[in-house]
């Protein structure tokens, strides 16, 4: 059987356990999810570390030698293990051959991003306000990055963010936006929005929101329609031409892999391609071709490559590209289709041990926030607990568990498709109900 087809995550559990003749959260389990894991070789493109080389570890608690559970990919990917030596190639060039490293190599500093741009493919001057479409839509809890970008547009052109940040919240009661209620909003307010820019994945959720619907309905009221993707980049199915998204941007450094402060991207609707400018030009933006004329008679070259200012940092480009090539070896189909069994297997293990039980009202519980629906979330858990995470995280981190805090109350658990395994799941589940033991002996 193949385990990674189109069932649900608990159908699958429930026909491998009956297969193997053992209970759903038998390390077993893990393991035969684990054998059958066409994509499991991805993980040896990856330096992961050791527990006892992150700094929180305490080795009296945990074996050292082991590799740490990392569910932080949301936050920061692990370093491809070609990364270091494409940067040395770069910097030996440029001890040997000084300037002539721009045109000379396997990667000519003076157009190194051409060399990336294919292997991306396969993973701003819109908002233009009027007395009467000046308002852009946006989640109430926007990324800071996006709220401020907003928040700082909206200031730049001469209008007022109380009144035209249009901010949407959840229902009362609820943790994540309902998509009929982004679409009826955009019906209803649409002829005042200039531009809706939601996430594609929100960072504090992990919802992954329904980006062909929103296209649709904004560009149908007249919008504007864009995404920051910083979370869904590498994480879910993009498909940004077909959806007919107007703009996108996202970083490279979480899912992508490309080191703190790595290269960012960015994308243009070929349908805009001639008609949305930059709002300030530079000489990265002008025609290659003619770009070393000098004439100072700008040659824009068309979509989002005029709006680059200057030659990109090779030493970023090169981790870049030892990310890209390892998603080349496999496809975002491929990788979502794991992740889905993934992270539902994540969901069914927290669910069978970490409920709220009614009969046990001290037991501590975990109650997720992200939506249950594999086609609404990427790979990112976001769990609430029944106690304050600031002693669970740290216990999480002292045995050896990179994740991730969020305020209020909320701890982001990533596992994702190109290098973790079912047994990193099945240890980190044990490793939780050691982290509650601890911090509940800690609060007594």
């Amino acid at each position: 059987m193949d385990p990674f087809d189109a069932m649900s995550p608990r159908k699958v559990l429930e026909r491998v356990s009956t297969l193997l003749g053992c209970s759903q959260t038998s390390n077993e389990v893990a393991t035969y999810l684990d054998n059958h894991d066409e994509l499991k070789h991805l993980r040896e493109q990856f330096l992961l570390p050791k527990v006892a080389e992150l700094p929180p570890s305490d080795l009296t608690l945990v074996d050292g030698t082991k590799e740490c559970i990392y569910f932080v990919g949301n936050s920061l990917g692990l370093q491809p293990k070609m990364a270091k030596k494409y940067i040395d190639e770069e910097l030996d060039k440029w001890a040997k051959t000084g300037v002539h490293g721009h045109v000379q190599g396997s990667r000519p500093w003076a157009w190194a991003e051409n060399n990336i741009e294919g292997l991306m493919a396969n993973v701003l001057s819109f908002y233009k306000p009027t007395a009467k479409r000046h308002k852009i839509l946006l989640e109430d809890k926007a990324f800071p990055s996006d709220h401020y970008a907003v928040e700082s547009q909206i200031q730049l052109k001469g209008y007022d963010p109380k009144q035209s940040m249009l901010l949407m919240k959840p229902r009362p009661g609820e943790e994540v936006l309902r998509t009929e209620d982004i679409l009826d909003t955009i019906e209803k307010e649409g002829d005042s929005i200039a531009v809706v820019l939601f996430s594609g994945v929100q960072y504090y959720t992990g919802q992954l929101f329904d980006m062909a619907a929103i296209t649709k309905a904004g560009q149908k009221k007249g919008c504007y329609v864009g995404f920051d993707c910083a979370h869904a980049v590498g994480n879910a199915e993009l498909k940004l031409h077909d959806w007919g998204v107007d703009f996108a941007c996202w970083c490279s450094y979480k899912y992508v892999n490309s080191g703190a402060g790595g290269l960012a991207g960015a994308f243009i609707h070929e349908k805009n391609a001639r008609t949305v400018k930059p709002a300030l030009t530079g000489w990265w933006g002008h025609n290659l071709k003619t770009r070393f004329r000098m004439d100072n008679e700008m040659d824009l070259l068309p979509g989002i490559s005029g709006f680059r200012l200057s030659n990109q940092p090779i030493l970023l480009v090169c981790p870049l590209q030892a990310s890209l090539e390892v998603f080349a070896m496999t496809s975002m189909a491929a990788l979502r289709k794991k992740s889905r069994l993934l992270t539902g297997y994540l969901e069914c293990l927290i669910q069978h041990y970490y409920n709220k039980d009614e009969s046990q009202p001290h037991k501590p519980y975990v109650h997720i926030i992200t939506p249950s629906h594999p086609e609404e979330r990427g790979c990112q858990l976001s769990l609430s607990f029944s106690v304050p995470i600031a002693a669970i995280f740290q216990e999480l981190e002292k045995r050896g568990v990179a994740c991730d805090m969020r305020e209020p109350n909320v701890l982001r658990i990533a596992p994702v498709p190109l290098y973790n395994s079912f047994s990193d799941v099945h240890r980190f589940i044990t490793v939780l109900g050691s982290a509650l033991a601890a911090s509940k002996e800690l609060q007594q």
